[in-house]
């Protein structure tokens, strides 16, 4: 029976008039709207985050392009899946029958399937035996084998507004068969689009779930009511998905534009999503490195510091030191000087190959290296004033070459290039130049 399907399930709109959300690809000036009315679609792939209507959206193409419809999960079938449900679509379009109009093949977390998976889809999406439509919550760039993703669109599903949210639940309960024979008010929403964030199936379960709970009739749904009924917001995060990697960007990213609270925000959202703390302080580790580096080296220290005391004092007090190190590296200046500085010499050792180490500064551990002039000519620092005295270092064709520019903006680095200046007498008085990013 219909009734005793999940509302979300219930709701599951068979035609765009009542899909929400999504206007970018199924709007009147959506990118698939001129397609549909053609009837001729290129191989898809929908990524999106779950409960944006991936599958759904496959269906309603389907049904609007009046072809047949089949289906694979990446989770339960294999090669030998694959290869029988093409031999039976090849069977079925050689008939009588067959429709003039390419089936499609929806496939449910491509991602999840192997290489070879993959490869075996790859004859029949180029010899037009099928259009494939795949749906992945995972970065199709680094999940689908690049020939598959060369024969397909990739169009982007957003987590739904607000407003397109609101209007789901208003429409479901004006027309469930369940619901409708109540009287349901949506008082207030702030609560259930909080849970909900974007995702059209958990909002619909959670209306479900207050209407399910709650005799009263009329039934006026409110934030304290929703909050008493959900109780917990199970926060979206794989920590071997993309979303996992977005959440340590912008962390990173705000402490390298010096918002200690939007940092402590996102390392929030990594501990309470579960993620390993040792990642999160090796994270911090490269940050103090590359983006504070020498305008404050103690930041590399903490850093260093904060993962050592992770490994003594173990969790949930090892929140308390991420959080100082967090703080500490969003406040302190920033330079990347020593970052841009390697970066230019591993670039440049590309372009120029191995050049010969100077003879004075080889090592001559036998009597035929010193013959050959190995170490002829060295000046040991330490016995001159200041325990500096001015000699080469480059190779001979490269010693003008400047890989270290420093950020003057900051005191720490200022003096380093004073006393820079004061050892080498010129080399290093011009500006430096324009940083690349």
């Amino acid at each position: 029976m219909t009734s005793l399907k999940p509302l979300a399930e219930r709701m599951r709109p068979t035609s765009l008039e009542h899909y929400f959300g999504q206007s970018h690809l199924v709007g009147a000036q959506g990118i698939l709207r001129p397609m549909l009315k053609q009837q001729r679609l290129p191989s898809l792939i929908f990524w999106g985050p779950p409960g944006v209507g991936k599958t759904t959206l496959s269906e309603i193409i389907a049904h609007s392009l009046d072809t047949a419809f089949y289906s694979l999960s990446a989770v339960h079938s294999g090669v030998k899946d694959v290869r029988e449900v093409l031999e039976r679509i090849q069977s079925e379009q050689s008939g009588i029958f067959g429709s003039a109009v390419r089936p499609i093949l929806f496939i449910d977390e491509i991602h999840r399937f192997s290489k070879s998976q993959q490869d075996s889809l790859l004859a029949a999406v180029e010899q037009g035996i099928v259009t494939l439509i795949g749906a992945t919550t995972e970065n199709p760039s680094f999940e689908v084998i690049r020939p598959l993703l060369s024969r397909c669109q990739v169009y982007t599903l957003q987590p739904l507004s607000s407003e397109e949210l609101i209007a789901l639940l208003l429409h479901a309960i004006a027309t469930d068969e369940l619901l409708a024979r109540r009287t349901i008010e949506l008082t207030e929403t702030a609560a259930l689009l909080r849970y909900a964030g974007g995702d059209a199936r958990r909002a619909l379960n959670i209306l479900e779930l207050v209407a399910l709970s709650t005799a009263s009739d009329p039934l006026q749904i409110t934030d304290e009511l929703v909050s008493q009924r959900v109780q917990t917001n199970p926060l979206a995060f794989d920590k071997g998905g993309e979303l996992h990697y977005d959440i340590a960007s912008a962390l990173i990213k705000s402490i390298r534009g010096s918002d200690p609270d939007a940092a402590i925000y996102w390392l929030a959202r990594l501990i309470e999503g579960g993620e390993d703390p040792s990642f999160i302080a090796r994270r911090l580790m490269i940050s103090a490195a590359e983006d504070i580096g020498l305008a404050n080296p103690n930041a590399l220290l903490l850093a260093t510091s904060c993962a050592q005391t992770l490994e003594r004092i173990g969790w949930p007090e090892g929140r308390i030191p991420l959080a100082e190190t967090v703080i500490y590296l969003a406040c302190s200046e920033k330079s990347n000087s020593a970052y841009m500085a390697i970066n230019r010499a591993l670039s440049f050792v590309k372009q120029t190959g191995n050049l010969p180490v100077p003879l004075h500064l080889r090592n001559a551990p036998t009597e035929l290296m010193k013959d050959l002039g190995y170490g002829d000519g060295y000046r040991y620092a330490h016995d001159y004033p200041e325990h500096f005295v001015q000699q080469a270092y480059l190779p001979d064709a490269i010693a003008s070459e400047r890989f270290w520019q420093s950020d003057e903006a900051n005191s720490a680095e200022a003096k380093m290039m004073e006393r820079q200046r004061h050892r080498w007498q010129g080399r290093f008085s011009a500006p430096p130049e324009p940083q690349d990013h």
